[in-house]
């Protein structure tokens, strides 16, 4: 049996997180290092990458009691995905590599874009506790493999203490120092004009008293005029700062507007406002987002004033939850052919069985004999106006038309509004 390797702290870890606990590591023995590893090594697959339904427990965890600022931002919720994938990867390879040291904080980019995002948001440390909630999920399954590793009582005992230590010093390390960078940032924050246009914006989406003049004048935007909001974001790791700007700069030009309203919401999504009399123009829209195809776009509805400004952003807001859940990853979602969606999806599982009890076997028929339904009862149930839009011939679509109905519990006669409702949710939820 080899000797199990002195404890050695990586040297590259992040500045802010050198303040960890001095306190005297106790490394366990040579036995417990190799199930150690052979644990760490459980938790990978073959290919080296950490078990899908793990990473599912493990943000389902974290966003359980997560504030709703921060669990119904797609960008944010794809930023603490991405943190907890990187913390549990870099404890995993920790022990990997020497089963005996204390593990660090994880280094690299995702902890420090968490620290940005909650500063950006005027959101505060607490949500980062969300990472206790992971830490109990990962320990679970821990648990479960090292019941496997051995039958001896005495190694199982030292095995699950010594772990135990590691993943909750790990972890507790983790939320100090990136609580550490969350002071960092707000104090450097504070000194910008950022932090003033944010506090601003939200205290207007809050419906908090502050007055038209003063508000413009944080701004300097006017608020008397219509407004149009968008959210712009990306899901990618590391999104692309100028894409957003320039997405959020042909959404005003597709307007008549000179400059938009920018409000950077976190480092993968800017709030935007622009004035506008009539929604945009999709088509010159859709021209920009070709070039930049990991950008979504998600749009409220034109509105006026004050009021108009808080309302198209919150519309906004609901067809970003509507446009980041659906499968046929669309870029672009407007208000408009969203909104009965986003209320019928405000209770998902009981929209999921209103989609079963209403198409039955349709649900889970070919998707043609769905899509040609939906554009079918769209157009009115013009089967040669259909035909157009589905790049098809009349009697394709009547002939899929018939396939479809026959899957239908009920006649589509005496359902085509229920039908036509499910078909609407089923294509953007899935």
């Amino acid at each position: 049996m080899g000797a199990c390797p002195k404890s050695q702290l990586l040297p590259r870890v992040l500045p802010w997180a050198r303040k960890v606990s001095r306190m005297v590591w106790q490394p366990p023995s040579d036995r417990v290092c190799e199930l150690m590893r052979a644990g760490a090594r459980e938790m990978l697959e073959t290919a080296g990458e950490l078990s899908g339904q793990l990473l599912a427990a493990l943000d389902a965890a974290t966003l359980a009691d997560q504030d709703p600022a921060f669990a119904e931002d797609p960008a944010l919720v794809a930023a603490l995905r991405r943190s907890n994938r990187a913390n549990l990867l870099f404890w995993v390879q920790s022990v990997l590599r020497d089963p005996a040291a204390q593990v660090p904080p994880t280094p690299g980019p995702e902890p420090l874009a968490i620290a940005r995002d909650v500063v950006r948001r005027g959101l505060d440390e607490s949500v980062l506790h969300a990472w206790r909630a992971g830490q109990n999920s990962g320990w679970r399954q821990w648990m479960t493999i090292a019941f496997s590793l051995t039958s001896d009582a005495d190694e199982l005992r030292e095995l699950l203490d010594y772990s135990a230590r590691s993943i909750f010093t790990f972890v507790d390390a983790t939320i100090a120092a990136v609580s550490a960078q969350v002071r960092l940032e707000r104090e450097q924050l504070t000194r910008g004009t950022h932090a003033q246009r944010l506090e601003t914006v939200a205290l207007i989406i809050d419906g908090a008293p502050i007055t038209h003049r003063r508000a413009a004048t944080r701004l300097g935007y006017d608020l008397a005029q219509s407004h149009l909001a968008a959210i712009i974001w990306s899901e990618q790791p590391k999104p692309d700062a100028t894409a957003l700007q320039q997405t959020a700069d042909a959404l005003a030009a597709t307007v008549g507007a000179a400059k938009p309203l920018t409000v950077t919401a976190s480092a993968a999504a800017l709030w935007v406002w622009v004035p506008a009399q009539a929604p945009p123009g999709i088509a010159a829209l859709s021209t920009t987002l070709g070039q930049y195809p990991e950008i979504r776009v998600a749009l409220g509805r034109v509105a006026d004033g004050t009021e108009g400004f808080r309302r198209s952003h919150l519309d906004a807001r609901a067809t970003q939850r509507v446009l980041s859940r659906t499968t046929k990853r669309a870029q672009l979602a407007r208000w408009e052919e969203i909104e009965l969606i986003a209320l019928i999806t405000q209770d998902e599982s009981r929209a999921h069985e209103f989609v079963q009890h209403t198409l039955g076997e349709l649900a889970h028929a070919d998707p043609d004999l769905r899509e040609t339904l939906r554009i079918y009862l769209r157009e009115q149930s013009n089967a040669p106006r259909a035909a157009r839009l589905l790049y098809t011939h009349r009697n394709t679509v009547l002939t899929r038309l018939g396939r479809a109905e026959k899957l239908l519990p009920r006649p589509l006669a005496e359902s085509s509004l229920e039908v036509a409702t499910a078909l609407e949710v089923a294509r953007w939820t899935g």
